[in-house]
């Protein structure tokens, strides 16, 4: 064989000049494989929204307003649902009750 490989360490190769470019191929085939794959991952668009301040705040701050809005809006369904639920126990009489004092409560403060 033209290639011993020493045991210890695989990448020490005693062989003629000319058979490593076949290795060299095969580096060269593994780069552009990682070249492809940064390519796919938009890698280049990655590092230019981190080193940009500019398009990083305004990612944030769309971001946080985003969040914001969509946390008011959540909020507003659950206490919505969660009131009309509860104004079908009103004629329940322990839980009723205590429900009506509540609304009283509301519609004073109103």
């Amino acid at each position: 064989m033209g290639e011993s490989v020493n045991k210890n360490n695989i990448y020490e190769v005693d062989e003629h000049p000319f058979e490593l470019r076949h290795e060299v191929k095969r580096l060269n085939a593994r780069l552009d494989k990682i070249a492809d794959s940064l390519e796919k991952s938009e890698f280049k668009d990655i590092l230019e929204n981190y080193t940009d301040p500019k398009k990083r705040i305004v990612t944030n701050l769309m971001a946080g307003i985003s969040r914001g809005l969509g946390l008011s809006l959540g909020t507003f369904v659950i206490l919505g649902l969660l009131g009309y639920i509860l104004s079908l126990f009103l004629d329940v009489p322990v839980i009723g009750e205590y429900l009506g004092e509540i609304k009283k409560y509301i519609d004073a403060n109103s």
